[in-house]
């Protein structure tokens, strides 16, 4: 206990210093994006393959990040142990970055032939110290950011976020470009710089990590069985887990595929799928603080309710995208659905998060949240891995649907619907969600209202932001980063009603 008697907490917090805390945790989160961004997704694969991986390899590689969140359990009950959140994060976010630099340096330090080992092993051990920190970091934010203002918040710190982190991996991708024209033999060691480069992204993120103010959590006496199986005994809490682990399942085993599918499928360039995803990406960020003030108003359930269908049909318009090959309306089609799934994503993303922060109990959100974690890790690891075993199956099979008109002269038929090898997946994904949407019925939670609400709502928001695309004004406030957002405001109504 000596170990962490520097890290004080209070009983409560003043409004200055739950004001100032939110705005570290946006700059907190502003690092660790920046932090994914660099060691994960295609330079991780690409680093992967750089060093000889195999597909078993990359899949394996996709695997640990779930599969380490069983990690959580034992965090619990040190959580509860020391009653100390704050230090577990610092410790166990330096312990990851710190892993992170010995893959990073790797290339420079051991033979060729040992690197990937190296690279699997940090990656795990990185992997492990994340999920303890994360499930730390969940029930210190429970307990620090006001419930009145948990959606708008999350929006703004998810649309810094995401802004600054893509600005990031953009010029990250630049830069491997040049350095592989200027070094083409020695192409891994640019990606080792980004390994770094992270590290050091990480170790400014420590210094927001130690600032961030703590409030003191109340003594709960309960053993660590009993806690960690509180949540599967909370009627709504376990509802809640089974949609969330089918909706994560469903929407893991097809958004994987997307990229590929228009690699392959379609026969796009990689420059076209790059804009498909910045103009995904950009629905993103002009609708996470529209979603943002429409949590706060109504519900997560309410939100949910509309985002979730929206998205599911969207993936089983991708199976349209080809009948059975490219037609004029395939371009038009990849736009609109980039536009909606953006637009839904934002509203699905924030809805899971805040509905999960927002059923957990007070003093025992560490427990709950970890469940919530482990639920989502779960399908996210097991979607992928079921849908790459099928990938071969399905790779052979098709299915047609022929709508045919014959006349004694002449016979026209047109293919309305036509299945083969990743359309199988799409399917599959919308019927899952489906289901997943038919769990999300059983949660119950305050606010709830009907989905036609939401939608009136929805297009009033919406109109408001297109203005922004209408004018010369409105193209200055598209230009115009909302820094605003990153400094501390003064004048902020919401930061002042919390309780």
């Amino acid at each position: 206990m000596q170990l962490f008697m520097g890290w004080a907490t209070k009983d409560s917090l003043t409004e200055a210093e739950i004001r100032d805390g939110l705005q570290t945790v946006i700059k907190d989160s502003i690092a660790s994006q920046m932090v994914i961004g660099l060691t994960t997704g295609a330079f991780l694969v690409a680093f992967a393959l750089q060093l000889g991986a195999s597909n078993t390899v990359v899949g394996l590689l996709a695997a640990v990040p779930p599969l380490v969140q069983l990690v959580q359990i034992p965090t619990v009950y040190l959580i509860e142990r020391i009653k100390l959140r704050r230090p577990i994060t610092f410790f166990a976010c330096f312990a990851s970055r710190t892993c992170l630099l010995f893959i990073g340096l790797a290339p420079f330090v051991f033979p060729p032939e040992t690197v990937l080992s190296v690279l699997i092993g940090g990656l795990i051990a990185y992997g492990i110290f994340a999920a303890m920190g994360t499930c730390a970091w969940n029930a210190w934010m429970r307990d620090l950011i006001p419930h009145p203002q948990l959606g708008q918040f999350n929006a703004r710190r998810l649309t810094v976020a995401t802004f600054f982190g893509t600005v990031l991996t953009l010029g990250a991708g630049y830069f491997l470009d040049r350095f592989t024209q200027l070094y083409p033999q020695q192409e891994v060691f640019g990606y080792s710089a980004l390994f770094v480069l992270a590290f050091l992204v990480g170790m400014i993120d420590e210094y927001f990590i130690a600032t961030v103010p703590e409030p003191r959590m109340k003594s709960e006496q309960t053993g660590i069985l009993k806690l960690i199986l509180l949540p599967f005994r909370d009627t709504n809490f376990r509802n809640l887990l089974r949609y969330l682990f089918t909706w994560n399942f469903a929407l893991n085993l097809a958004a994987p595929f997307f990229t590929v599918y228009m690699l392959t499928k379609l026969d796009m360039d990689m420059s076209s799928v790059i804009g498909l995803t910045v103009l995904s990406q950009l629905m993103n960020l002009l609708f996470f603080r529209v979603w943002g003030r429409l949590l706060d108003q109504y519900s997560n359930k309410s939100i949910l309710n509309v985002c979730a269908p929206m998205l599911i049909v969207c993936i089983l318009l991708w199976t349209f995208t080809r009948l059975p090959e490219k037609h004029a309306l395939t371009v038009p089609l990849l736009i609109g659905l980039h536009v909606f799934m953006g637009i839904s994503m934002a509203g699905t993303t924030l809805g899971a998060l805040n509905i999960a922060v927002k059923l957990a109990p007070k003093n025992l959100g560490a427990a709950y949240l970890a469940a919530s974690s482990l639920a989502n890790s779960l399908a996210a690891g097991l979607a992928p891995v079921l849908g790459g075993f099928f990938a071969d199956y399905f790779a052979s099979r098709q299915l047609s649907l022929v709508l045919r008109w014959s006349t004694p002269h002449s016979e026209v038929a047109f293919d309305t619907l036509h299945f083969e090898h990743w359309d199988f997946f799409f399917f599959m994904a919308f019927v899952v969600g489906l289901y997943s949407i038919y769990r999300l019925a059983k949660v119950k939670e305050e606010g709830d209202v009907k989905s036609g609400v939401i939608v009136r709502e929805l297009v009033v928001q919406a109109r408001r932001q297109m203005r922004n695309f209408s004018s010369v004004g409105g193209l200055r406030l598209m230009t115009q980063f909302p820094f605003s957002l990153v400094r501390p405001r003064n004048r902020d109504k919401n930061c002042d009603q919390h309780g």
